[in-house]
């Protein structure tokens, strides 16, 4: 498995990891997924709808910023191929509380932060017997 993703919107979500620090960041990875090829086009931020207590290790995405992004992808004949977030002072590896929130289909893309400066992205994809994550490559696109 592999997602491509070009290397401005990956620098920009990490921006975003880093500008949420000390909590955690996250929106939505729009593109197109053909045949098997997925391919990052457009993102959207979200703000953590998480109660503030929580958002220090606990991002929301709220079913009307859902909405918003199928909309927002449907507008563009695009699709949500996933959700990115981040974890701050947190290796860029799932949680268990992010495997129970899972979808199968979605790739999530962690961007660990640390000390407000991050310091990698990883991207994984649950199961389809939502018990463990696979590791998906990120081909990082170069901007021309």
């Amino acid at each position: 498995m592999k997602i491509n993703i070009p290397a401005d919107l990956l620098e920009q979500i990490q921006a975003h990891g880093e500008n949420a620090y000390p909590y955690e960041g996250a929106g939505l990875m729009l593109g197109k997924d053909e045949e098997g090829k997925r391919t990052v086009e457009n993102l959207l931020f979200l703000e953590n709808a998480r109660e503030e207590k929580n958002q220090h290790n606990r991002y929301l995405i709220t079913a009307e910023d859902m909405l918003w992004g199928e909309k927002k992808a449907a507008l563009q004949n695009s699709s949500i191929l996933g959700i990115f977030h981040s974890h701050p002072d947190h290796p860029n590896l799932p949680s268990e509380y992010d495997r129970e929130f899972a979808i199968p289909w979605y790739s999530y893309l962690i961007t660990s932060v640390n000390s407000a400066k991050a310091s990698g992205s990883r991207c994984w994809r649950l199961e389809d017997n939502r018990e463990s994550f696979s590791e998906e490559i990120i081909q990082v696109i170069p901007i021309k």
